[in-house]
């Protein structure tokens, strides 16, 4: 098939480019949002980046949409509406937004276009009404497992923490940097020191030790070097940057909110809403290598068999297959049940999460 889908999410995309169909990326000339296309990524050949204005509009199979304006946007460029003359269906990355729990899903009460959520959290949170939905989890190419943990580190990857504040935990990175050394990987991280001001704790600068925004490959090499893995987002739909951890055979640490329970299975780290629990036990880890290493390869083990590359392209082409063959109808999916609304609220998506 040949599939249109926005660069919107490039760890999503990492793993999704890697299907066996052609995956059409829109490019403009100054990039951003509506034309990144490949975005310098090494990624397949079928990952292809075209022009809307010159798409031959009956060459598109189906779309992914990400965003509700992209239903416009492609009625605009294709001629073609989403769920009505062209097969389509609606990913959503992020946890709600708003009023939760009763945030009204921007493709909620329409029977055309189904949802699909990364997590089943997500999917018992949003309120899409009769909308159907389904949940299709993260795949992670494999990085293999690089751990080595010799670093007394605890490594951290977030995008804008100063920013985006509470919903990444950055509050929670002083008392972290009380039990040991913070790594911490990601955009916007160089303003963090300012930010936390560990000094004025009477920490020294030795606790906070940026490594910024790196290339996936050098990240997962550095990253493996540090003792454990500490996840202290409070609301995220599931960090791709922990599931690359358990990868990399790291032993974890997350606050138990959104999806983390069910990432992390007992005896490949904590997951715990108790963070003097959770310090305590990154102290322990640090103190104890041989406990970290054993924890890393249970992290492994659970991730690749919840999420594998494998599994994750195998639901898509299924769920892509169903579209084919039902044309522009919803394929098989669960219905939350709900009163319709005439008008859903505006989306602001998060799209910064790692």
């Amino acid at each position: 098939m040949r599939i249109l889908v926005w660069h919107v999410h490039g760890g999503w995309m990492e793993a999704f480019v890697r299907g066996r169909h052609e995956y059409l990326l829109p490019v403009e000339t100054d990039g951003g949002p509506w034309g990144l296309g490949r975005g310098g990524r090494d990624w397949p050949d079928n990952a292809v980046e075209v022009d809307l204005a010159t798409l031959d509009p009956d060459s598109v199979d189906a779309v992914v949409l990400q965003r509700p304006e992209e239903i416009a946007a492609v009625a605009r460029s294709l001629g073609r509406k989403p769920g009505v003359d062209l097969p389509a269906v609606y990913l959503e990355h992020n946890t709600p937004k708003g009023d939760v729990p009763f945030t009204v899903h921007p493709m909620a009460d329409q029977r055309t276009i189904p949802v699909v959520h990364v997590t089943h959290f997500n999917q018992l949170f949003w309120d899409t009404g009769s909308a159907a939905t389904v949940v299709i989890e993260h795949g992670i190419p494999d990085p293999g497992r690089l751990y080595t943990g010799e670093r007394e580190e605890m490594g951290i990857v977030v995008n804008e923490p100063v920013r985006r504040g509470r919903v990444t935990g950055t509050d929670l990175l002083p008392g972290f940097a009380g039990v040991g050394p913070l790594r911490v990987f990601g955009m916007g991280t160089e303003h963090l020191p300012g930010a936390l001001n560990l000094k004025g704790l009477g920490l020294g600068e030795e606790r906070l030790r940026i490594a910024g925004d790196v290339p996936a490959s050098q990240l997962h090499a550095e990253l493996a070097r540090c003792r454990l893995y500490l996840h202290p987002l409070r609301w995220t739909s599931l960090g791709l940057a922990l599931l690359e951890a358990m990868h990399l055979g790291m032993p974890v640490l997350a606050l138990g909110t959104t999806e983390a329970y069910r990432a992390v299975p007992r005896g490949a780290g904590l997951v715990s809403t108790d963070v003097d629990e959770l310090q305590r036990f990154a102290r322990r880890l640090l103190n104890d290598p041989d406990d970290a290493y054993a924890m890393g390869l249970r992290a492994r083990e659970a991730a690749l068999e919840r999420y594998g590359l494998d599994a994750f392209l195998r639901a898509w082409d299924e769920l892509l297959g169903d579209l084919r063959t039902r044309g522009s109808a919803a394929p098989t999916a669960t219905a939350a049940g709900g009163a319709p609304r005439s008008a859903p609220p505006s989306h602001d998506a998060e799209r910064t999460h790692p």
